[in-house]
């Protein structure tokens, strides 16, 4: 894998090894980020399943401020911190290793705010309706939260957020969604 754009472009990070952790291809990451490279400078990012932090990592490369990781997986996180250090990024990241909800709640304790959010869960989860409630307190109105999910399967989501984008490219499919507020 390696870094499509901004001041690392080029650059070879390392994915984890295993069926665990499902990388996000080059090409679906250069679309991705082709879908959202309005938002990308100086945002907050917020990476729910970070596996080997490639979408983080794409993002600061693009100017982001900061990013924050979480990944359950043990061998995720070590591989986040070894593709942080190579890219000198230390000081734009912080880690989290557990499951997503105790990390979003002390995010929320800590008053955190992140303006993208990306989420890229095991494909077998199709209701994701409660991370969808829980990230509501750390994200704003005007915030975008990125799923990618198996392609024509559109994971349960809640009524709390409206979809912006949606599109697919061979397997994966991703799907960009914004907070509804009142007199959207």
């Amino acid at each position: 894998m390696r870094i499509i754009a901004g001041e690392a472009r080029g650059r070879i990070i390392e994915a984890p090894a295993g069926l665990h952790t499902r990388p996000t291809l080059d090409r679906v990451r250069e679309n991705l980020f082709n879908m959202i490279q309005n938002e990308v400078p100086e945002s907050r990012i917020l990476d729910l399943f970070a596996g080997s932090g490639a979408l983080s990592l794409e993002a600061l490369s693009r100017g982001a401020s900061c990013a924050v990781m979480n990944d359950i997986d043990r061998n995720a996180c070590a591989v986040q911190k070894k593709n942080i250090a190579l890219l000198r990024y230390d000081n734009r990241v912080r880690q989290y290793r557990g499951d997503w909800h105790s990390t979003l709640l002390q995010l929320q304790e800590q008053h955190e705010l992140f303006d993208l959010v990306f989420l890229d869960p095991p494909y077998s989860m199709l209701d994701l309706s409660e991370v969808f409630s829980c990230l509501v307190p750390v994200i704003s109105s005007g915030s975008l939260v990125i799923l990618e999910h198996e392609a024509g399967k559109q994971p349960e989501t809640g009524s709390l957020y409206r979809t912006v984008k949606n599109r697919s490219w061979g397997f994966c499919g991703v799907t960009i969604y914004q907070l509804i507020t009142e007199g959207a």
